[in-house]
């Protein structure tokens, strides 16, 4: 009977082990995942126009476009994505250094266009 109570302790301590892996597993998998920032397009604006990162941080842009297809590019990041009214993209991207960054339409959207645009303020 000796054996049967150390063969249970070990399994005790092995399932309370995997457990308490799968909780810190779950928790580092949140903390890896890219904050959404949501952004909308519509003639000659984006909203929000300014946008605060940490440096180098993971994002996931959430575009969508009320009007007509915008284009939204951060040149800098090598960002760029076509946006279609009435759907939503995702564009990954990763802050660079600290500092400010420009985004911008780059299709013609109308007189307006050339004010179309928006910083990444890193910092």
């Amino acid at each position: 009977m000796q054996s049967f109570a150390v063969n249970r302790r070990r399994l005790f301590t092995l399932t309370a082990m995997g457990a308490v892996l799968a909780v810190a597993g779950r928790f580092d998998a949140h903390a890896a995942e890219p904050r959404v920032i949501k952004v909308n397009a519509r003639k000659f604006v984006f909203t929000p126009n300014q946008i605060k990162l940490a440096p180098h941080e993971n994002v996931v842009f959430e575009l969508t476009a009320q009007d007509t297809v915008m284009g939204f590019s951060i040149p800098q990041y090598n960002v760029r994505a076509d946006v279609p009214p009435g759907a939503t993209v995702r564009v990954p991207a990763q802050a660079g250094d600290a500092g400010t960054v420009d985004f911008l339409c780059d299709i013609f959207c109308g007189s307006g266009h050339e004010t179309m645009n928006g910083t990444i303020v890193v910092g």
